[in-house]
């Protein structure tokens, strides 16, 4: 599996929003200038998000983005899966069929495990827990 640009970009949108006052709209050019991202794209990112409820959008003059439910409550795992789809390692993970070799493949169970480990970290970090450690790695920075 490799993130696209679309999905890192995502991370670093949510991230944005993930260190904004709970229920603070930000404006996508500044979201998109903060995280060096071009803001078209950034717009249609921020619309996957908005549909699977990670972002909440507000139109108009004072329109935005603000975080959909707090940031203890959004995991990588859901902005990566809200953008990209569901994430594989591999084909043979997908579902039953999708590799006639899963039953007698040696690497099948390896694929399982990677598979298991690696969804349970992205699956169990929030951007609350990402915004603390960026906060903390540019105190360190700063020091």
């Amino acid at each position: 599996m490799k993130l696209t640009r679309g999905g890192e970009y995502g991370i670093r949108g949510v991230l944005y929003l993930a260190h904004q006052d709970h229920g603070k709209i930000s404006m996508l050019s500044a979201i998109a200038k903060a995280q060096d991202v071009p803001p078209r794209f950034l717009a249609k990112i921020f619309q996957a998000l908005a549909k699977a409820g990670i972002v909440r959008s507000y139109r108009g003059a004072k329109g935005g983005f603000s975080l959909g439910r707090a940031a203890g409550e959004i995991t990588i795992k859901d902005v990566i899966e809200a953008i990209e789809g569901p994430i594989y390692l591999n084909v043979c993970l997908v579902g039953p069929g999708e590799c006639t070799r899963d039953k007698i493949c040696p690497m099948h169970r390896v694929w399982e495990e990677a598979q298991a480990k690696m969804m349970g970290v992205l699956g169990q970090t929030s951007f609350a827990d990402l915004a603390k450690a960026e906060r903390q790695a540019q105190l360190t920075a700063a020091s």
